[in-house]
Parts: structure tokens; C-alpha cells; sequence
């Protein structure tokens, strides 16, 4: 499915005006059905659905592994059948979070944090080059193809050591993570050493993805939050922001980075 269009646009560089195609990344919306009900409508890139379907029901606590999906078909109009070979549970917490969370404060705030609460620490003490980490970095900016032709998506990678293992682009930095995440339970990785790059800023639900699927290192060009650094320290994640050519911050776990 096509990712970007071209469109005429009006470019303006100082008094100079010109006329010029674009390149216009696409937004998508893309329905998840679990077991038959209507879970939630991701707007999305219109590119590997799959694995933004089963990373989201990762990343949200739906399932812990891909033995839990019997059957997945992905329809032509955006829509993802995803059949579970067990019965669907935690829908009531995850819609009023979800319904209520444009507010920013009162319910949705305490069902996330309960929701946090309930998530299993990372059991990993994996270690991380300085020098891994930067690399990285660069690696997945470089690979971006999409990016560096709209500059309208976020980037999300998985690594493991110098090795970027695959790297994912959507307009939705949350969908970028899932898009990661999905790909890793598909293909059964473990991700107990491995490392989640990310092009954006680190939230607290960003860690709690991570936590989820057992991923132990975030890495990210951006800042977190602090809700994200305390949760961080709680469930045993180094997070790493603003890894930039020769720099980086450590906000968690600083014993697990080598120079």
C-alpha cells in the first residue's frame, strides 16, 4: 500500500515563490477486531498493519505471546481480524482510559497508573555500549526513507548490540513502538537484550510497552517525562534520551551503560 502521495504545493523561500510536487505522507485508519469485537480504530501509515495490530495488543496487555493468536487476517478497507485462542479480557479498563484520557487529568490518570502498576518488571540486567547506542541511532535516522521524503513520521527500531535489527516509520509514535513490538512477537524474538530506539519523545506509556513486551533499554533522540523516568526506575528499564552524534543522557539504571 502506497505510504506518501505527491501533491502541488506553494514553496516560499524568503520572497521567492515557486511551485513544486511533494511528497505527502498518507494517514490511514485501521479498525482491530478481537474475537469478533470492535476493539479500537488506529490512524495510522498505511504499512505493516499486521504487526501494528499484534504489538498493539502487546503494548495494551491483551496478550504476553504470539502462541495466544490462533488466527489474524488483514482486510483491503483497513481492517484487521484477530482471532485469540482465549477469551478477550481487559476491555472495560482499557476503553474508559481510553475515552477519558483527552482530558489529561482525574480517572484516566488513575486508571493508567493502576494499569502501570499491574505490569511485571523487566527481568534483564543486560549491558549497553556508549558507543552501540550512537550508532544506532544514526543507523535508524539513515534507514528512514520515509522520513527523510515527507518528514511527517516518527521512527521506531529494535536492536541488539552494533546489529539495528529492523526499523519501523509511522505518522503515530505510539504506532511506531507497536509496529516494532509486533514485528519481534511475530517472528518469537527475545527481547530480554535487546534495545528500542525511538525518533520521539519517551512517555510513560512508551515504557510501559516496553515492560511489556520484556524489552530492558529505551533509547530515543528526545526527552522523557518524568512519569516516564520514575517508571523506568520502577520496572528495571535503562532509559536513554537525546542520543545525539558523541552525547547522550542516562536517566535510569546508569550501572548498565558501558563506556
Amino acid at each position: 500500500m502506497k505510504e506518501y502521495v505527491k501533491k502541488l504545493i506553494i514553496r516560499y523561500s524568503g520572497q521567492k515563490k515557486n511551485e513544486m510536487m511533494d511528497d505527502i505522507v498518507i494517514e490511514f485508519p485501521l479498525t482491530l477486531f478481537v474475537n469478533g469485537e470492535e476493539i479500537v480504530t488506529l490512524v495510522c501509515t498505511p504499512n505493516n498493519l499486521r504487526e501494528l495490530g499484534i504489538g498493539f495488543l502487546t503494548s495494551e496487555g491483551f496478550i504476553s505471546s504470539f502462541s495466544e493468536i490462533a488466527s489474524f487476517e488483514l482486510e483491503e478497507e483497513g481492517l484487521l481480524n484477530i482471532q485469540l485462542n482465549k477469551e478477550l479480557t481487559n476491555t472495560d479498563t482499557f476503553l474508559r482510559r481510553k475515552i477519558t484520557s483527552c482530558c489529561g487529568k482525574g480517572r484516566a490518570g488513575l486508571y493508567f497508573i493502576n494499569d502501570a502498576r499491574q505490569v511485571k518488571t523487566v527481568q534483564s540486567e543486560v549491558k549497553v555500549k556508549l558507543s552501540e547506542c550512537l550508532n544506532n541511532m544514526t543507523i535508524m535516522e539513515k534507514r528512514s526513507k520515509l522520513f527523510r521524503l515527507t518528514g511527517g513520521v516518527h521512527s521506531s527500531a529494535l536492536s541488539q548490540g552494533e546489529t539495528v535489527l529492523f526499523i519501523y516509520d509511522d505518522i503515530g509514535r505510539h504506532n511506531a513502538v507497536d509496529k516494532v513490538i509486533g514485528s519481534a512477537m511475530i517472528r518469537e524474538i527475545d527481547t530480554s537484550d535487546k534495545c528500542l530506539i525511538l525518533s520521539g519523545r519517551i512517555s510513560s506509556e512508551i515504557v510501559v510497552k516496553a515492560a511489556r513486551a520484556n524489552i530492558p533499554v529505551i533509547l530515543s533522540k528526545a526527552a522523557p517525562t518524568n512519569l516516564a523516568v520514575d517508571l523506568a526506575d520502577e520496572l528495571n528499564i535503562l532509559l536513554l534520551g537525546f542520543a545525539r552524534e558523541s552525547r547522550l543522557n542516562v536517566y535510569s539504571c546508569p550501572e548498565r551503560i558501558l563506556l
